[in-house]
């Protein structure tokens, strides 16, 4: 392997960790959006990430040609380099963890918020229903007054 090969390795590394980096922050903003309940936010925010992910996804495919590699018989220009790329790869893990964790984090919150709303939407249905019985109730209702005395 030559060193432009590593110089490229390298690149995609840094790349990918800026990249999850983006996608960690965004999620940190996702989860907030989710506890304001802010769907529209919500959405913007979803949609921006996809293109996020979507570069991931390049990157990963470009990562391809080094996955078969050994690493231990890749020419590097420096162990410095080496080491550095190295760091990057165990922060794009870390970054990979965190995300997971937001995202598991961010299901169960609009699960608890979904759950929320059907509550609340069936207090009301009920509430309506029991409003609309007793309107029935008082329109079958003849109301009369007795004026009969028994003295």
């Amino acid at each position: 392997m030559n060193e432009m090969e590593t110089d490229v390795l390298a690149g995609l590394i840094c790349s990918k960790r800026d990249c999850l980096t983006q996608l960690r922050d965004m999620g940190r903003r996702q989860l907030e959006i989710i506890d304001r309940g802010d769907m529209t936010s919500l959405l913007d925010l979803l949609a921006a990430k996809q293109q996020w992910l979507a570069r991931l996804r390049q990157i990963e495919r470009a990562l391809d040609p080094f996955r078969n590699q050994d690493p231990e018989s890749r020419q590097w220009r420096s162990e410095e380099d080496r080491g550095r790329c190295a760091r990057q790869i165990a922060e794009c893990e870390q970054l990979l963890s965190e995300i997971i964790r937001q995202e598991k984090r961010g299901e169960r919150a609009m699960v608890r918020r979904r759950d929320e709303a059907a509550t609340r939407l069936q207090a009301a249905h009920f509430a309506g229903r029991a409003r609309g019985a007793y309107a029935e109730q008082s329109q079958n209702t003849v109301n009369q007054l007795d004026l009969n005395s028994e003295t």
